[in-house]
């Protein structure tokens, strides 16, 4: 293999990609190589990840249980700060069980290549995160792509081939369109068609519902609307690790069967204190769920009265460019003007579909959000002109 000529041919279509340096905590303002910026790229939604309460929770846990796990979870890992983290997860998700994994991508390539047979069907929506993608490959399942959020196409190929058992799979929040699936119509779905209906909340959990409690409380749900729930604890939660809500027996089967779950050296002490501190923090501070709810509103709207289009409910707003090159050179230019939000390219979407992915956090302020607004709308009447 040619490194060099296919890394030359990666830079001539504007997809090479460097990374950029964080040396400070993951607030609104931070410093990224070296300079300091208003941060409109973290997936910490509800800005916990410097939280103080939080911080104690996991000192307190290196003191008491040292760092390392030391082993996955079926031989010397599980601590018990692991069972209490899967116990307020159920009942934060309103699930009879939860089963927590080393990292999100891992819980989605466990659940979907542990549940799924050669007899199954799973039915993914188009624009489902790449960790689904590669669970349904991993299955020996019969894997059929619907279009994005299209009911009626998910109805006719379900019609067509009429399987026998299987699972709809979707993200709650779409991660690179900030949308939000339509769960609802698809629980009543998978009940028709004897299907199991499976949700990635991994963008919808402490962002969307009166209080962060994801997809199915956005829509009034019943918990056991959506058979299996799946999400993070690297974003809103502002710690690490994946976790599956469902059943008693689902949770209990995933332990015995996931190869990643059983193969992994479970996630620290630390690590796990600070979901525990995350997730109680959310709890007992319902404001940060609607200062965020409020922020994304309000982004919006300055969007729009600034003639840039924009629409979103959640914490995820893109601003589509189209071309990878001019999407680069928007976001260098915005970091210019000391605002780091990221260009987003092939192959994490279609080409001719580059775009700036803003994310929001419950601590940005209006006038945080205003300098972002008219940042953008002067880069963005100049971006014709660029060569």
């Amino acid at each position: 293999m040619d490194f060099n000529k296919n890394l030359t041919e990666l830079k001539e279509n504007n997809l090479y990609r460097t990374f950029n340096t964080i040396s400070a905590p993951q607030e609104k303002q931070t410093i990224i190589n070296d300079k300091q910026v208003l941060l409109f790229s973290s997936n910490s939604y509800l800005g916990i990840s410097n939280n103080e309460m939080v911080k104690k929770k996991v000192i307190r846990a290196v003191d008491e249980y040292g760092t390392g796990a030391g082993g996955s979870r079926l031989t010397t890992g599980n601590y018990d700060l692991h069972m209490r983290l899967e116990r307020l997860l159920s009942g934060f998700k309103e699930s009879d069980a939860s089963i927590v994994f080393n990292c999100g991508y891992m819980a989605n390539v466990g659940t979907l290549s542990s549940l799924c047979k050669e007899s199954d069907v799973i039915f993914s929506d188009a624009l489902n995160h790449a960790s689904i993608i590669d669970g349904c490959r991993l299955s020996k399942a019969k894997t059929v792509i619907y279009a994005h959020n299209n009911i009626n196409d998910l109805k006719a190929k379900i019609d067509e081939i009429r399987p026998k058992s299987g699972i709809i799979i979707t993200d709650s929040v779409f991660s690179m369109d900030g949308d939000i699936a339509r769960l609802p119509d698809l629980a009543q779905i998978a009940r028709d068609n004897n299907l199991l209906l499976m949700a990635d909340d991994a963008h919808a959990t402490g962002v969307i519902g009166k209080t962060g409690r994801g997809g199915a409380e956005y829509f009034g749900m019943a918990h056991d609307d959506i058979d299996i729930v799946m999400g993070t604890l690297s974003k809103a939660v502002a710690s690490e690790g994946g976790f599956v809500c469902g059943s008693t027996q689902l949770c209990d089967y995933l332990k015995n069967t996931a190869r990643s779950f059983i193969f992994s050296t479970a996630l620290s002490p630390a690590t796990i204190a600070a979901a525990i501190g995350g997730i109680e923090h959310i709890l007992t501070h319902p404001e940060i769920i609607r200062r965020l709810q409020d922020n994304i509103s309000y982004f919006v709207d300055q969007l729009n009265n600034n003639g840039i289009k924009a629409a979103s409910e959640t914490a995820i707003i893109p601003i589509i460019i189209g071309d990878e090159r001019k999407a680069t050179k928007a976001s260098e230019a915005l970091f210019d003007r000391g605002i780091f939000v990221p260009c987003i390219r092939y192959p994490t979407v279609k080409k001719g579909e580059a775009r700036l992915r803003f994310t929001l956090m419950s601590n940005h302020t209006h006038s945080d959000m205003d300098y972002a607004v008219s940042c953008l709308k002067n880069v963005l009447e100049q971006i014709e002109s660029w060569n």
